[in-house]
């Protein structure tokens, strides 16, 4: 893709660039829910693979309403932090399940937050563009991400007092 040259064009990236973060970010959810431990665990992991899907329908939505490209942009950003989540909780991780919960939990919120930072732009250039109503679908999923991370937290927070 070229430079943009315009909010535009930043935007629809944005977009793109979510979508291919969250395909990324799915697959590598899916592979950490069978290395994880704890049940709940496991239960958070399952149920933010259907977010993640849920936000990507949303994406290609706003990218067709706009007139972009209906097709991912490959997001080298969540490329590195799959790389990281799966060295960390899989090829690397601990043998005791307690400390490779805690493992997964900390490469989970890594690649969340790659999500947070990508949809809070996206809706902050949905906002400006005056397109109040993608400004809301992506601001509802950011909300959506906050939730998932905060009972990732609530989880962690559980699980490291067992591993301890």
């Amino acid at each position: 893709m070229s430079a943009p040259t315009s909010l535009k064009e930043v935007y629809l990236d944005e977009m793109q660039d979510l979508w291919s973060a969250n395909d990324q970010m799915v697959r590598a959810a899916q592979q950490l829910t069978g290395q994880a431990s704890d049940p709940k665990l496991k239960q958070m992991l399952e149920h933010s693979v259907g977010g993640i899907q849920k936000h990507t329908d949303v994406l290609k939505s706003l990218i067709q309403a706009n007139g972009g490209e209906t097709k991912p942009e490959h997001c080298k950003g969540m490329e590195g932090l799959v790389a990281e989540a799966l060295k960390h909780g899989i090829k690397e991780a601990p043998s005791d399940g307690k400390l490779r919960d805690v493992q997964i939990i900390a490469q989970y919120q890594r690649m969340s937050h790659y999500g947070l930072a990508g949809f809070g732009s996206a809706a902050a250039y949905a906002k400006a563009l005056g397109r109040s109503d993608d400004a809301a679908k992506l601001k509802q999923a950011v909300d959506e991400i906050y939730k998932g991370d905060t009972m990732a937290s609530q989880l962690a927070e559980s699980v490291e007092r067992a591993a301890a």
